[in-house]
């Protein structure tokens, strides 16, 4: 019995409903990313109903079943509270949550995608600027699982970058130095800012990313220039962007209760189906 039950540290990073009181978990855990049941866990009584919602960092034990393994214990580590009273902040975690679950394959080892995504959510639960956190966090996790977008070399030819760079093409990998630019008449323009600001943000550790002061147009523009290369790669947009420009078009209009009640209701319609 002993060798049928072991422990495991984990994120909880998705969730589903399934039969009358069963929840399946997508928990990263050092060892890999894997689905996991558990069993009546949305009864009123249950022990687990608590201890098992999205983004909390537990110790999980669970028992070695036919099809999925199941959690028979949960001890939270850490459920980042503060993070879950912005719903900015509930959207970048949603976002960062959604973004390692289409990069990693389930069981496949990658402690530093777990490191990554726990250090991200402990910046968003502490205060640090979202958008620039999520910045650092998607360039170290697409270097973490070898999708390291070129900032210091062009993408085309492989010569050292210079302050005259001013293209970023998504389709050849990274940014291309000036005489490389017409490999890719589609790429967008870059101001020098951005190109910086990422090639910092690649860098540099990513906790310090959420301190840094820069231009909402530069930072704006990082974000265009990262969205189009995550496209390139996943083929598809995240679902967590809808949510977190409802967020922010919201905040900006000052009508808070708009976002609650259409980007939130969407998002978590889209958080019970578990067919993608």
């Amino acid at each position: 019995m002993r060798d049928r039950v072991y422990r495991t540290e984990a994120v909880i990073i998705r969730r589903s409903d399934v039969g009358e009181a069963d929840r399946v978990l997508t928990i990263l855990t050092p060892l890999g990313k894997q689905r996991v049941v558990a069993r009546g866990a949305r009864k009123i009584s249950s022990r687990l109903a608590g201890h098992i919602e999205l983004f909390t960092h537990a110790t999980l034990m669970l028992a070695i079943g036919r099809n999925l393994h199941i959690v028979t214990q949960s001890n939270p580590l850490e459920r980042f509270d503060r993070l879950r009273t912005d719903l900015e902040r509930i959207g970048a975690a949603y976002y960062a949550a959604e973004l390692v679950d289409r990069l990693v394959e389930e069981a496949d080892e990658n402690r530093r995608a777990f490191a990554l995504l726990l250090a991200t959510l402990r910046s968003l639960d502490a205060g640090a600027a979202a958008d620039l956190t999520l910045r650092a966090y998607e360039l170290h996790l697409l270097d973490a699982l070898g999708y390291r977008p070129q900032l210091h070399i062009c993408a085309v030819c492989g010569e050292l970058l210079t302050e005259s760079t001013d293209r970023f093409s998504a389709s050849a990998g990274g940014a291309v130095c000036p005489r490389c630019a017409i490999a890719d008449r589609q790429a967008p323009p870059m101001s020098l800012p951005a190109f910086k600001l990422l090639r910092y943000l690649q860098a540099q550790p990513p906790e310090i990313a959420g301190d840094l002061r820069i231009s909402p147009a530069t930072r704006a523009e990082a974000e265009r220039l990262m969205r189009a290369y995550l496209h390139q790669i996943l083929e598809r947009d995240l679902r967590s962007l809808a949510f977190l420009e409802d967020v922010r078009l919201t905040q900006h209009l000052a009508e808070p209760d708009h976002a609650d009640t259409t980007g939130m209701r969407r998002f978590a319609q889209g958080d019970n189906d578990d067919s993608n």
